[in-house]
């Protein structure tokens, strides 16, 4: 079984997402093992200037680093990222699974995620080009990843 890891900045507070969370990781189990880390998001002021923006977002990365394993396939969520529609999308993750046992995606926080992460990611992918909270991407990131799931099994849900 394909372990699969989803590493995020910030906790969910809302406990309608926290309850759409976790349906998603109990329909997941039967594809993957699947794990969900949490990372500190870093606190910042009103009106935060671009350097400021950058020094939160590299340390959020420090905190997402220590998550990352150099064995795995590592996909992070990025506006600049590849684009795909559901049936691609499932296309795509079937094939890293064929030659990977484990896959971690990274949901960065709320400003993004520092660029130093591109030493170490595989591959970009964009979420959407619509604008989403930032805690409901996380229930977006599963449903996807349940719908991909779906099709690659051949198994009804995908419309």
């Amino acid at each position: 079984m394909i372990n699969i890891r989803l590493i995020c900045v910030g906790k969910i507070k809302e406990n309608y997402l926290k309850e759409a969370i976790l349906e998603y990781k109990k329909r997941l189990s039967k594809y993957a093992n699947f794990e969900i880390i949490e990372v500190k998001d870093e606190k910042v002021s009103e009106n935060p200037s671009l350097k400021e923006i950058e020094t939160i977002k590299d340390k959020e990365f420090e905190n997402i680093k220590k998550y990352i394993n150099s064995a795995d396939f590592l996909l992070i969520f990025d506006l600049k990222g590849k684009e795909f529609n559901s049936i691609s999308y499932a296309k795509y993750l079937n094939n890293i699974m064929i030659n990977n046992s484990k896959i971690t995606f990274v949901i960065g926080g709320s400003y993004g995620i520092s660029e130093k992460i591109n030493s170490f990611k595989n591959e970009k992918i964009k979420l959407s080009s619509l604008t989403f909270p930032h805690q409901l991407c996380r229930v977006i990131v599963l449903e996807s990843l349940y719908r991909c799931f779906k099709i690659i099994n051949n198994e009804t849900y995908h419309k």
